[in-house]
């Protein structure tokens, strides 16, 4: 009973202690508002950028440093370093009438200065602890450099490759997704964002952005809303629920709104249904865009979007142009800009700036913690445990450091594409490519010879898109031929073969959208030739999405998916290839057979007509088969797991209990390694139509050569929800299937009622 009514006590004082700093804060916002012209708080909405590479979209802005003084100026985008930072931090406190400090975000999304892999890759450690001090490593670093928000976690649900943004996010899963965005916000913010080395986390793209049509970016969007609850929105509600403090809107329409200027979405979804109490930021220039979604002049749309809720404009700067006006003429409310101009002040005290601004000011630091050897150290950990062994003879890997190398491709030596996509503040020349790499860990006697073997593509017309941020696709002034040859001169004398092709880093990522997801012409035919030459042949491809590698592949001895691995991708991939660590990555994005399967993914629904070879009308293709390549949490070791013993505690589950699920996992291979076994369920009948399979658990587990371990999962009522017909959250009655694998293919099942 004391025990009770301590935890009762300590509960009252925490919750009375957060309510007296809300009171403060409340009580200063309201002080300040009183003191703001209708002007300077419509100046508080406006996010800007000055333009210096700035590579998110064609417009800057302009007279900035004026803007700033006249309080005009709520944050800014793109500048960088406690130098930078403080000369425009200077002009807001000294220049501007009431001396409110500026917001300073960017495009912190995998790393910072130190670049991480790309959020596709490091979703596939399925480790969210790991991930999790990903995104603190990020924040720490970035606060030292000046910035306070990054406008990042990407949580939006992707099952179409051919969207370079998939590069972004963390796969076609919800379940998984929604764990990740929790463990992004809480690595960006902390324990409290008043932290010198936490930031403002922003979630996007809110929402649905992830199912564009056609995988082509910007484009509109169209689901309903049982999809949209069940499989779509998790991730967002997610980051919600773990306290991300800001969000961003959508570039799609939904239900044929405009993300930017949807009330549905931002005020009865967001704010009224979940409890959102953050800022809600829009993406650059989406509400100038809505006129060319036909929404009426920037006056119309400007109102539409301060009506909708949403409370800061990027770039757009329609807020500060027509907002006055559409006071004046009772088209928007005093009300819809003070809860907006509220809802960025209080941003701006939760991270202290008002009581020192210049806090995130801090040369020493920047110096000691930008691409600190702690941080290089984080980032190789991280880059391989990303990286997804797809196709293993169990013989050729890991390599010997004795053995005769020959290290062949466009991307075996290339700085240039090692950081992938959306590393708008990382460095590549601060990058360890391949051939360094496997020096590195190889060794002074590690015999290694490179060749180039092939360009990324010989199209000039598409290396000119990959180069516009600066060189990716070099075409070599030699001939492809002349290339080629000398790849296979050396091939022909080495005991192994590693080719290092894939993408060129901007081939994905925002406005990267391709039909065309094979691998290119050029390393099609350096492969083939390849494996011509009878030597074993280890293919390590980089991307910034799943790939179409059917043909490419099948002379392969084995395969590995390194997606882009940032800074220190080539000690990292050394690792690996060398066995100093045994891959465990697991796809979260299924790898298509061929681009006319999009979109191929794992948790899709049986139909009434499954498919049957024996029945020409049944659901399925002619030319190709219906699943994927490689499927949704795939992945090989150069060990290998058996899984047995399936078993259930009781086969009826009872709301308010739980059952325990249990496996044995066996590790009957040679090597030490880890596995991430996977739990999975099947309603066998439902409502609304269900998933053949949908993830509820996951553990990655770490077994010894001939270890075997009992691996067991709570399944609850809970878990068993979603939302039916009436859009309620409800479980029903009914006879499920609780498999259990290492994969989302194969897996062992049992039976259970829930009663």
């Amino acid at each position: 009973m004391k025990k009770r009514i301590l935890c009762l006590s300590l509960f009252v004082l925490f919750f009375s202690q957060i309510n007296a700093q809300d009171q403060k804060m409340n009580a200063f916002i309201n002080a300040l508002m009183s003191k703001m012209t209708v002007d300077e708080k419509i100046g508080q909405l406006n996010l800007i950028t000055p333009g210096s590479d700035i590579p998110t979209g064609s417009v800057v802005s302009t007279n900035v440093e004026k803007k700033i003084a006249e309080g005009n100026v709520g944050g800014l985008f793109g500048v960088i370093g406690p130098e930078k930072v403080k000369q425009a931090q200077d002009i807001a406190v000294n220049k501007s009438r009431l001396k409110i400090p500026l917001l300073f975000g960017s495009d912190v999304i995998h790393g910072h200065r130190t670049t991480f892999p790309i959020p596709l890759g490091i979703s596939c450690s399925w480790d969210t602890a790991l991930i999790r001090y990903s995104a603190s490593v990020a924040a720490n670093e970035a606060t030292a450099d000046g910035l306070n928000w990054a406008f990042s976690p990407m949580v939006d649900i992707a099952r179409d490759p051919r969207w370079g943004r998939v590069a972004e996010g963390s796969g076609e899963d919800p379940f998984l997704g929604s764990l990740i965005a929790a463990a992004m916000v809480k690595g960006y913010q902390g324990n409290s964002l008043a932290d010198k080395n936490t930031l403002l986390a922003c979630v996007k793209h809110f929402a649905l952005y992830g199912a564009a049509e056609g995988g082509r970016d910007y484009n509109s969007v169209d689901m309903s809303k049982i999809k949209m609850y069940n499989e779509y929105l998790p991730p967002y509600k997610a980051a919600v629920d773990a306290g991300v403090a800001t969000i961003m809107s959508s570039f799609n329409d939904i239900d044929g709104v405009p993300a930017s200027g949807n009330k549905w979405l931002l005020t009865d979804l967001l704010r009224t249904k979940w409890g959102f109490k953050g800022m809600i930021v829009s993406d650059y220039t989406s509400i100038g865009e809505m006129v060319n979604h036909r929404q009426g002049d920037i006056n119309q749309v400007s109102a539409q979007a301060i009506k909708a809720g949403l409370d800061m404009d990027m770039v757009t700067e329609g807020y500060l142009g027509t907002l006055k006006k559409s006071l004046q003429e009772k088209k928007v409310s005093i009300a819809d800009i003070d809860r907006a101009c509220i809802m960025v002040l209080e941003a701006k005290y939760k991270l202290g700036l008002f009581e020192d601004p210049y806090r995130y000011i801090d040369a020493a630091r920047a110096a000691k913690e930008v691409l600190s050897e702690s941080n290089r150290a984080a980032a190789r950990k991280i880059a391989r445990e990303s990286f997804v062994l797809l196709q293993h003879d169990y013989k050729t890997l890991p390599l010997k450091k004795s053995a005769s190398i020959a290290l062949i491709g466009p991307l075996a030596n290339d700085k240039n594409n090692m950081l992938g996509t959306w590393a708008v503040s990382g460095d590549p020349q601060k990058s360890i490519p391949v051939l360094e790499g496997m020096k590195n860990v190889g060794g002074a006697g590690l015999n290694i010879q490179f060749a180039k073997g092939a360009n990324i593509t010989d199209d000039p017309s598409l290396a000119k898109q990959a180069n516009v941020f600066g060189l990716r696709v070099d075409i070599d002034k030699r001939s492809p031929d002349e290339m080629l040859q000398e790849a296979l001169s050396i091939a022909k004398n080495a005991d192994v073969v590693v080719a290092v092709v894939g993408e060129a880093s901007e081939l994905s990522g925002e406005a990267a959208s391709r039909s065309d997801i094979t691998l290119p012409a050029s390393e099609q035919k350096l492969l083939k030739a390849l494996y011509a030459t009878g030597k074993p042949v280890v293919v390590v491809i980089m991307s910034g999405r799943p790939l179409v590698l059917t043909g490419a592949i099948e002379g392969a001895a084995a395969v590995l998916q390194t997606w882009h691995a940032g800074t220190e991708a080539g000690n990292a991939i050394a690792d690996v290839l060398f066995g100093e660590v045994n891959p465990s990555g697991k796809l979260t994005m299924s790898f298509p057979y061929s681009v006319g399967q999009i979109p191929v993914y794992y948790s899709q629904k049986r139909t009434g007509r499954p498919i049957d070879p024996n029945n020409k009308f049944s659901t399925k293709y002619f030319d190709a088969p219906n699943e994927a390549l490689f499927p949704f949490g795939y992945g090989l070791s150069y060990t290998k797991f058996v899984y047995s013993d399936l078993k259930l505690s009781s086969s009826e589950l009872v709301k308010g209990k739980s059952i325990e699920v249990e496996v044995t996992v066996s590790n009957t291979g040679k090597f030490d390694g880890a596995e991430v076994v996977q739990l999975y369920t099947l309603d066998k009948v439902r409502s609304i139509t269900p998933p053949e399979k949908e993830l509820k658990g996951f553990q990655k587990v770490y077994l010894k050569a001939g270890e075997s371990k009992k691996i067991k999962f709570a399944l609850t009522e809970e878990m068993l929800r979603f939302y039916n017909a009436a859009l309620q959250f409800v479980s029903e009655p009914g006879e499920f299937s609780v498999m259990i694998g290492g994969s989302s293919k194969e897996v062992l099942s049992k039976d259970m009622v829930l009663k």
